[in-house]
C-alpha cells in the first residue's frame, strides 16, 4: 500500500522552522511549476480567488507541485464547505480561506477541512490518498488550514479568532486590509503597516503561527517579529533581475 505523502510545510512548522512559500500568481501552468524542483520550495501557493485556478486544473497543478517535493496550497474563493473539501479532494495539501472575520467563520474552515472527530469534511479519498490504507484517519495530520486576516473587522475580532484550534497559519494580508481602513491601493501606508505589525505581534503572543507577505526588503523585520510563514512572489524578483540585466547591458 502507498504511504500518505508528508506535508512539507506543515512538518516544518511543527519543527519550529520557517516556511518559504512561492506565490505562483500568473507564473504559468504545470510545466513551469514542475521546473521549480531545483529551488526546493517548501510550498507553492496556487491562486483560486483572483487567479485562473479552479476545479478544472487544480489536480494537474497540484500533481506538478508534488514532483517538486513542495506542499501544494490553494487559496479558494470563498469560505464554503464544498469548495474547501473538493479542493482538498483534488490534491491540495493546504487550503487558504480569504476574509475570515469572526471566530464562527474560522470554525467553519475547520469543520470543512478536517475529517471527524475534528470536523465534518465530506467523506472521500483525496488524490493524495489514493492507495493509502485508512486515509481518512490519517489525513487530518497532513492537511494544512490557513485563514486570511484581511479586513479591519477581523483585526477587531482577532483575539476570539485565535482561540480556534486546528488553524495552522493566521496570515495577515495588507491589500484588502488597506481597503477596509480607507487606504485603498495603499498596502504600504504607515497606518496599514502599523496594524499589520500589531496583528502579527498578537498572533505570535497567543502562541499561534503568523504568516505575512515577505520580500527581500522586509524579511529580516518579519523574522524578528516571529513570523514563520513567508509568502513571496516572482514579480518583484523578475523585475529586479531585469533591471540588473539592463544595467549590465548598458555597460
Amino acid at each position: 500500500m502507498a504511504e500518505l505523502r508528508v506535508n512539507k510545510a506543515k512538518q516544518k512548522l511543527a519543527n519550529g522552522e520557517i516556511v518559504v512559500c512561492f506565490a505562483a500568481w500568473g507564473y504559468g501552468g504545470a510545466d513551469a511549476l514542475e521546473r521549480l524542483v531545483t529551488l526546493e520550495p517548501d510550498a507553492i501557493w496556487l491562486e483560486g480567488e483572483h487567479g485562473e485556478v479552479d476545479f478544472s486544473n487544480v489536480a494537474e497543478l497540484t500533481r506538478a507541485i508534488d514532483l517538486t517535493g513542495a506542499s501544494p496550497i490553494v487559496r479558494v474563493h470563498q469560505n464554503q464547505a464544498g469548495v474547501i473539501y473538493r479542493t482538498l479532494d483534488l490534491g491540495a495539501q493546504g487550503i487558504v480561506v480569504p476574509h475570515v472575520n469572526t471566530r464562527e467563520e474560522a470554525e467553519a474552515v475547520v469543520q470543512a477541512g478536517k475529517f471527524a472527530p475534528i470536523g465534518l469534511r465530506g467523506s472521500f479519498t483525496s488524490r493524495q490518498g489514493i492507495g493509502v490504507a485508512n486515509y481518512q484517519s490519517l489525513a487530518n495530520g497532513q492537511t494544512m488550514l490557513m485563514i486570511l486576516i484581511e479586513d479591519i473587522i477581523a483585526v477587531e475580532n482577532l483575539d476570539e479568532i485565535l482561540k480556534v484550534d486546528n488553524i495552522d497559519v493566521f496570515f495577515v494580508a495588507p491589500g484588502d486590509l488597506a481597503q477596509t481602513m480607507g487606504h485603498i491601493g495603499e498596502p504600504h501606508h504607515p497606518e496599514v503597516q502599523s496594524v499589520v505589525d500589531e496583528s502579527l505581534r498578537r498572533i505570535v503572543a497567543a502562541g499561534r503561527t503568523a504568516g505575512a507577505l515577505v520580500s527581500n526588503e522586509n524579511a529580516a523585520h518579519h523574522l524578528e517579529q516571529g513570523v514563520r510563514f513567508f509568502l513571496g512572489g516572482p514579480g518583484a524578483w523578475i523585475e529586479d533581475g531585469l533591471v540588473e540585466m539592463n544595467r549590465r547591458a548598458e555597460g
